[in-house]
């Protein structure tokens, strides 16, 4: 049974509660928190990007740089940086955007949108947060002769190694039916327990590897993986070394270079309660953070784990972690 994790209050009166499940592991796998439902699988959506790349280097994508590998594990939001960097990959590998096969979009960042509507553009393909890894999908076919038209099917041998990678990192869970993302990828469930002892087998991969590769990039370029006011560039700025990333629908995962590691569900899906929680729950980890992280901005961290609430234009509440959940 899930628990509450976040509340909103207003004005002193607790408006909304949001309920789901969390694991945080120590650097050997061994559990420090554990609520709600951990070992029942959940789709973690774009949690599962950092795991979809290792599974591409494997296949054969050579990034030309640390930022096209970002870009591949990018939940992105439109901005021009994205856009080149999947461009980038697309031409290098032969392809146009219109080999893509996520679906159309206009940016997730508001003013990019903004300008795009003024401009009388419409949605395209490389403006979908996900289209960094579709192009880098298309690289990895390329390097292997196999189909592009197809690729996005869970029989391609793509998709086949996709889904062994994930497997293997997150250890120990049976075959499950697979889903099919927003983008159309397939998707693997895993459990909130697997997938955080997935962050920290990246974390703290040795050098050289495809899954230590893929950590350097996501933490070298946390605005290529999310975008202007996002939730993990506003994480990876104050902890450095923190390794994380959000999914869909209330899913956050990470770890910390010692292979800490954390995973979370928010039952309802609402976005407004992940960056509060897991600003909070690194504040709690506190000193065995800040000892393991380039860098660990206190005083940022609590104002993130406070996210205010307005009313007529004044904070007059916050969204915040229920208080003694940890």
């Amino acid at each position: 049974m899930s628990v509450e994790l976040v509340e909103v209050v207003r004005s002193g009166f607790r408006e909304c509660i949001h309920r789901g499940s969390l694991i945080v592991l120590d650097p050997d796998g061994e559990v420090l928190v554990s609520l709600g439902e951990v070992h029942t699988p959940i789709y973690p959506r774009s949690s599962n990007k950092p795991m979809q790349a290792v599974a591409l280097l494997r296949a054969g994508f050579v990034p030309r740089d640390s930022a096209e590998l970002a870009i591949a594990t990018a939940s992105h939001e439109g901005e021009a940086d994205h856009v080149e960097a999947v461009e980038r990959i697309l031409s290098g590998a032969g392809f146009t955007e219109k080999d893509l096969r996520c679906p159309t979009d206009l940016p997730g960042n508001e003013l990019t949108r903004a300008e795009v509507l003024a401009a009388g553009r419409t949605p395209r393909s490389i403006y979908m947060n996900c289209s960094g890894k579709h192009a880098a999908m298309l690289a990895a076919c390329a390097a292997n002769g196999w189909d592009t038209d197809g690729y996005t099917d869970a029989g391609h041998p793509l998709q086949q190694l996709v889904t062994e990678t994930i497997l293997e990192l997150t250890g120990d869970i049976e075959d499950a039916d697979l889903g099919i993302d927003g983008c159309g990828l397939p998707i693997v469930p895993v459990p909130l327990f697997n997938l955080a002892r997935a962050y920290s087998r990246l974390a703290t991969a040795e050098v050289g590897t495809p899954e230590r590769a893929v950590a350097d990039a996501v933490r070298e370029h946390p605005f290529l993986i999310s975008g202007t006011g996002k939730d993990d560039l506003k994480l990876m700025r104050a902890v450095g070394g923190l390794l994380c990333k959000a999914g869909a629908d209330g899913i956050h995962a990470g770890a910390l270079p010692d292979g800490t590691s954390f995973a979370f569900k928010i039952d309802d899906g609402h976005e407004r309660a992940r960056l509060p929680l897991t600003a909070a729950l690194l504040h709690r980890l506190g000193a065995g953070a800040a000892a393991n992280a380039a860098t660990f901005d206190s005083e940022r961290l609590a104002v993130l784990s406070s996210a205010p609430v307005f009313g007529g234009g004044v904070r007059v509440g916050t969204v915040r972690a229920v208080p003694g959940v940890f």
